[in-house]
Parts: C-alpha cells; structure tokens; sequence
C-alpha cells in the first residue's frame, strides 16, 4: 500500500473518529437534557398505573404514551443505568409532565402512590363492609368475609374470638388500589388495638370483663343508640340487667342471628333460639353484633349511674328509660303504640 493510500485512509479514520465523537458528545447532551428538563412545564397532574410484574418496557412505553416522558427509549436506559428496573413498585401514582424524568422515577422508585379514602361508620357489621371494600375496588366482598372468619388469620392477629366482628374499627381510611383484603383487615384491627388501651383492658378486669366482653357489649350499645349522648345511659341499662341476672332483650341481637333479615321482626324471630338473640338467652351473646367506635367502647367501661332497667324509642332517635316494668309498658304504649 502506497504511502499516498495510507494517508488518506488516516485522514478518513480521523474524521470517522471525530464525527463518533462528535455524535456520542451530541448524544450524551440530548439525554442528559432529557432526564433533567420536564417534557412539558405546564402540565396536570394524571393517574399513571404498574400493574404487579409489568415489565419495564411497557411501562416507559404507557408513559411516553400517556405523554408524561418525551422518550420512552431514554426513560428505559436511565431505569437500567440507575439499576432499578425490579424496584418499580405497582400501584396508583399522581404523575405530571411538570416533573422531569428522574423525579418521576423518584417517586416510582419510593412507591409515592395515589391513595384511596374509604369510610366505615360505626356500627357495620362484616358483610357491610366487606361490601363497601368491593364497591371502592380493593377487593372481593366474599374474600373479605372469608378471611373474617378463617379460624387461622383471626389466631394470627390475636383476637380470641371466632370472626373479627367487633375487631375492625370503624373509621375513614386511606389505601391504594393495589391493597388486598388481609391488609386491609390487618390495618383496621390495629386500629382497633392502638384506640383500645391498656387502661381500658385494666378498667374491663377491673369490672370482672374480658376485652371480647366488653366489645360484644359496646356492639349491641353501638347499634342500639340513635342519639350519642345516650349512649351510657344505655350502657347502664345493659350493666344493671346483666347485675339481676335478666336477659338484655335487645332487639339487634335477634337480627343478627336471622340469615337475610327483611327488615320486620316477627313474633317467631323472638321465639328462635340462636347464640345471639338476647331475648332467649342469658348474658352477652356469643360475640359482637357490629364494629363499635371509641364512644360505644367508652360507654360500655363508663356506663352512666342510673337505675333504669328499660327503653323504648321515641322514633326521634331518643329514648324513654324506665325503672319498672309498669313504667316501661306506659312508655311502650305511648310512643310505639300512641295510646295515653
């Protein structure tokens, strides 16, 4: 090869190079621009969701095409250099093109997921809420349910009772899409044991009751109660009854234990004998009726000194308390049957 040949091949080598150079440098600061600029300042905020065990490359790709990233190509290459392609975490994310490709993966990295607000009330049994669970879309009524009642989960969480009616308290919580049903139970019966204190398991000891007592009691105060402010006068109804040895007769007892009640309480669900109903059996009921809150709870170790042994509704959401039963049937016939 002739030395002419050799140096023209020299200088094409050389401007090979520099364009290489030149293009990895051009490069280097499209990305660099990329992963540091938001790809478009002045956009909303969005739901953006993973799904468990999506893959990294359909996830750049649901980005760039919810027009969140500018380049899903990029976006995949600054997850691998960052080496966090398997820490993804699934879920409901807020995310804005206002953000810039690393803080957005910031906040998938850290699992700064949407959050769903849900509310129980006070006084609703399993099966209401596992039908509110399934209504917000976290998981299958029928699986909430089940797990209430599996013998082995309820041990787990150290309830000693036979379903975790009483156990779930009532209250608004936040989770995200992505939560199961266990989870979900587990944090409600946390809650229950954060609001129950020592204290109060001190009080129920004190008071010759075991916590699970104290519950069942402060369910049937819970659903008997139209206005708040009575709820230790009706605790103190229950105590006195329960001090003489007379049945409670309450009447969300009987409905408890009648499968798919239509509302009406007929003579015959008086009769019907079922490990619930106040009016055939003596004491407390097998377990809880409902999910109490904190004031049933409190009401039930605080009852209100009285000597009432009845009430009757006033269909106004109070109550009429009556000492003697002579009291109670005058109370009965004028606000439930309207006779003077």
């Amino acid at each position: 090869m002739t030395k002419n040949k050799l140096k023209i091949l020299s200088i094409i080598f050389f401007f090979f190079v520099i364009l290489l150079i030149g293009g990895g440098f051009l490069f280097f600061q499209e990305i660099s621009s990329f992963v540091k600029q938001p790809f478009n300042p002045s956009a909303a905020g969005q739901v953006f969701s993973i799904n468990q065990g999506q893959s990294l490359d359909s996830i750049a790709q649901n980005l760039k095409t919810q027009s969140i990233i500018s380049n899903q190509t990029y976006f995949t290459l600054l997850v691998k250099y960052r080496k966090a392609g398997k820490k993804l975490q699934a879920g409901e994310y807020i995310l804005s093109a206002a953000k810039s490709p690393e803080q957005i993966l910031e906040v998938l990295l850290k699992g700064r997921v949407k959050l769903h607000r849900i509310t129980f009330p006070e006084g609703m049994n399993i099966k209401e809420i596992g039908y509110l669970v399934e209504a917000a879309g976290f998981c299958k009524k029928k699986d909430f349910i089940d797990l209430c009642h599996d013998k082995t989960f309820i041990t787990s969480l150290g309830i000693p009772s036979i379903s975790l009616e009483g156990y779930l308290f009532p209250d608004t919580y936040f989770f995200p899409k992505t939560i199961d049903c266990k989870a979900i139970i587990k944090t409600m019966v946390a809650h229950f044991n954060d609001i129950f204190t020592l204290e109060w398991e001190e009080q129920a000891k004190a008071m010759g009751f075991s916590i699970h007592e104290i519950v069942t009691l402060a369910s049937i105060i819970e659903k008997e109660t139209g206005d708040k402010l009575e709820r230790p006068l009706i605790a103190s109804v229950f105590h006195n009854r329960l001090k003489k040895k007379m049945r409670l007769e309450s009447d969300p007892t009987i409905i408890y234990g009648i499968k798919n009640f239509d509302g009406n309480i007929k003579r015959k669900h008086i009769k019907m004998v079922t490990p619930y109903n106040t009016y055939q059996i003596s004491g407390l009921p097998l377990g809880p009726i409902a999910n109490p809150g904190a004031k049933s709870l409190s009401a039930a170790l605080n009852p209100a000194h009285s000597d009432y042994l009845f009430f009757v509704s006033k269909k106004d959401t109070t109550h009429q308390f009556s000492k003697t039963i002579q009291e109670h049937n005058q109370a009965v016939k004028r606000y439930q049957l309207k006779k003077k």
